[in-house]
């Protein structure tokens, strides 16, 4: 296996199908290599102390949506569940949805379950809430599956992510579900069903702040605002991510961030987070596989590399030439 896997050269016959690198990115998201700040710790401490669920802000790809799943992972819990915001979400989506139709077309053509338990659809928080109750509590409104899959009461992490993204009323419409941990099934007699405070759902919130969220929201929140982070620090979420190329030798590292920083600077329309540095140096490094060993970044090591991972629009890519131009100018002076 070889670069380049894919050329401008034409194919004129067909060829033996072209082996392809394995992704890198289960790596990345490996929950056991997140590097929280002090003061990340401390909110979700605070949060834990008093069940309340932890606002996380900051930019793209500082780690936000990551740190629910570090949350699972340190206190031995099941993967987060995860609700996805979009810009058309119900409080209600939150909890679970209910297939009508396929209810209506059941009665009609008398096939299919009569019980209403089986026509719903529990999602992230209101499978939170269930998984806290022990299952002879819930029968009635869950189905067999649900029994199979869990046997005995559990604490879930709940993400919901990018909330800022939802309607206006999403977050006040949730109020009391949140602070009770409880939840109304209108379509079984209003049956409320309530999370036992012994297991309580760890509740995780991000915003990338694109919305202001409701005071009333606010008041009942733990926040805490990721910053990005400084040159050190980032130097050591590199060097645990992307563990495998054992990132140690400080001056090529140092080179890469001070480039990066650069990049940062130049007035990007979109700025390149942690997640696209963790890319463009895991492409860098399989296309370039010497340019740690060297401690190098040529024009065309940035060229092939950086350009794609770190400007997302075409405005930055013109910035972003500009200053691969001047910085390996300044370098190649400096060394003279």
């Amino acid at each position: 296996m070889s670069y380049p896997y894919y050329t401008k050269e034409p194919a004129l016959s067909p060829i033996s199908e072209v082996e392809l690198p394995v992704s890198d990115y289960q790596d990345q998201i490996d929950p056991a290599h997140y590097l929280p700040d002090d003061g990340l710790v401390n909110a979700v401490n605070v949060a834990l102390i008093l069940g309340k669920p932890l606002l996380l802000t900051g930019e793209p790809g500082t780690g936000k949506t990551q740190l629910a799943y570090n949350i699972a992972h340190k206190l031995g819990l099941a993967k987060p569940l995860k609700f996805e915001t979009k810009s058309n979400s119900t409080a209600k989506d939150l909890f679970y949805i209910y297939d009508y139709l396929g209810h209506f077309y059941a009665a009609q053509t008398n096939q299919g379950s009569k019980k209403s338990q089986d026509y719903i659809t529990y999602h992230a928080l209101g499978l939170a809430i269930l998984r806290a109750n022990p299952v002879n509590e819930i029968q009635d409104i869950v189905n067999s599956s649900f029994n199979q899959l869990f046997d005995v009461p559990k604490r879930s992490v709940v993400l919901i992510d990018e909330i800022d993204k939802a309607p206006r009323d999403f977050p006040n419409d949730i109020l009391n579900e949140v602070e009770e941990m409880s939840f109304r099934i209108t379509e079984l007699q209003n049956r409320e069903v309530k999370a036992d405070s012994r297991l309580r759902p760890i509740l995780i919130l991000t915003s990338n702040t694109e919305k202001h969220l409701p005071d009333a929201f606010l008041r009942r929140c733990i926040f805490y605002h990721i910053p990005f982070p400084e040159k050190d620090r980032l130097a050591e979420i590199v060097s645990s991510q992307l563990n495998k190329y054992q990132l140690n030798k400080a001056k090529f590292l140092d080179l890469a961030l001070d480039f990066f920083y650069e990049l940062r600077a130049a007035g990007l329309r979109k700025k390149p987070a942690t997640a696209e540095l963790l890319n463009w140096l895991t492409t860098l490094l399989k296309i370039f596989p010497d340019a740690e060993k060297k401690a190098e970044l040529t024009e065309e090591m940035l060229l092939k590399t950086a350009l794609s991972c770190l400007a997302k629009q075409e405005e930055d890519r013109v910035k972003a030439k500009a200053v691969i131009e001047k910085w390996v100018k300044e370098k190649n002076a400096s060394k003279a």
